[in-house]
């Protein structure tokens, strides 16, 4: 295959050229290429990016009461038509006291035939022993070189586990990605609200306050000081306290941290909580934030601040949303966006001054630097895998209509976009053609990652 004639965009730069894949892997990259026997991809006109690399969805994510309903067959149809061909996914927290293999072999079960796309998994680490830390071991050299943990819910880790996670993660050298929220302050405050005997949207956002996130990041910072900083990568950060805490602590000689953010915090406020009925279609840990704290993030993202743009993909039916008309604090958490991501990130980004090659640093390149997929995925250059995103520079209204994900709703619901993707190619296979699913499903495979 020869793509011809597109504006070739890196996060180093932009130019119009031709690109030769063969055996699913860029071959060459010239002002112009002829070969015989090949199929010409006419991308005049066009913007030809790197595949989109996001490294934060829950696909087919098991909360006990309620389900995502996205599998991964119908998400990564969705992240496909979206520009996405690359997930590395966060898994579900397994029984208690399993073993880390346990859930990572349910999800290479999950996974099995149906996704059309590339993924990997990230760990999960939900309680704190010996074999746990062997674990930990076995797993890096299986090529799963990161471990999500959490600082809420019921499996959280206290500060002596997280302790013992992060000195391991130095030895082994790996990522672990935290969800940083103060738990104690968060409990107190969604009982205190329940108290009201009414469930109003916005006492979700009330009960989980700008302080919960910050306090979590600082503490995790400082016990990533202790373990003489290992590989630290924060998820979906909503505030400019908790970057600015991110930027305070760098400045201040802390090495190895991370920051990801998610289109939703780009784009939704919390006014989004006001409607009474609506809102609980926006309820996702942590809550939407304010004008403030958008802006903030794009400066961080202009800035290198804000190192990966993700999506935190976790849908549900409306139907199961709004049960919390009853008690808010029911409400599974979690909203689409893995198929929005980069037309949204593009369209508002540029609208905002930043550079296409710094977005697509965002999407694509840093998510693949940090969790160890590049130069294979993450860029346009000889020898990576063929995976390339064409879009058309034209605008189109997001609704529910032209969305692929099983769910019944998007968030950005009648959001204008000035990018539309057009083709999607994975390995030199066309997944997308022109809003058309080319690919069948079972085509994707699982990456053994390197370390950072």
């Amino acid at each position: 295959m020869i793509i011809k004639n597109g504006l070739i965009v890196n996060s180093e730069g932009s130019f119009t050229g031709d690109i030769f894949i063969e055996n699913g892997l860029i071959k060459s990259i010239k002002p112009e290429i002829y070969k015989e026997n090949c199929k010409i991809v006419n991308a005049e006109g066009r913007l030809v990016l790197p595949g989109g690399v996001d490294v934060h969805t829950h696909m087919d994510l098991d909360l006990g009461e309620y389900r995502a309903v996205d599998d991964f067959y119908t998400g990564t149809v969705a992240a496909s038509f979206g520009g996405t061909t690359t997930i590395v996914d966060h898994i579900a927290f397994g029984p208690k006291e399993c073993s880390l293999n346990y859930m990572i072999d349910k999800y290479h079960e999950l996974v099995e035939g149906n996704s059309i796309i590339d993924y990997s998994f990230h760990g999960v680490i939900q309680h704190v022993n010996e074999n746990i830390l062997k674990e930990m071991e076995e797993i890096a050299k299986r090529g799963i070189t990161s471990f999500k943990i959490y600082m809420t819910y019921d499996n959280r880790l206290n500060d002596e586990d997280i302790l013992r996670v992060l000195i391991k993660a130095k030895e082994l050298g790996v990522v672990i990605a935290v969800h940083a929220e103060n738990h104690g302050a968060i409990q107190y405050l969604r009982n205190y609200y329940a108290s009201f005997k009414s469930s109003k949207p916005i006492y979700h956002a009330l009960s989980r306050p700008v302080a919960t996130e910050v306090e979590a990041i600082n503490r995790m910072i400082y016990l990533s000081e202790i373990a003489g900083f290992p590989h630290l990568y924060f998820v979906h950060v909503s505030t400019k306290k908790g970057l600015d805490e991110i930027v305070r602590a760098r400045k201040n000689g802390a090495s190895n941290v991370y920051c990801e953010t998610c289109t939703q915090y780009l784009t939704l406020t919390e006014k989004c909580y006001k409607e009474d009925i609506e809102g609980f279609k926006y309820i996702m840990a942590p809550p939407l934030r304010k004008q403030e704290d958008i802006e903030a993030l794009w400066k961080g993202i202009a800035s290198d601040q804000v190192d990966v743009i993700a999506t935190d993909h976790c849908p549900f039916f409306i139907e199961e949303k709004m049960n919390g008309k009853f008690d808010f604090r029911i409400v599974p958490g979690g909203v689409p966006g893995v198929e929005e991501r980069v037309e949204i990130v593009l369209t508002e980004g540029i609208k905002r001054g930043i550079s296409i090659n710094k977005l697509v640093d965002k999407l694509s390149k840093r998510p693949a630097e940090i969790y160890g997929l590049y130069p294979r995925k993450g860029t346009i250059e000889i020898g990576a895998d063929a995976d390339i995103t064409i879009l058309d520079k034209r605008e189109k209204i997001i609704n529910i209509d032209n969305r692929h994900s099983r769910v019944d709703y998007t968030p950005y619901d009648g959001f204008k976009v000035n990018y539309v993707v057009e083709k999607v190619i994975q390995r030199g296979n066309i997944l997308i053609d022109n809003g058309k699913l080319i690919a069948k499903n079972g085509k994707g495979v699982f990456l053994k990652r390197t370390k950072i």
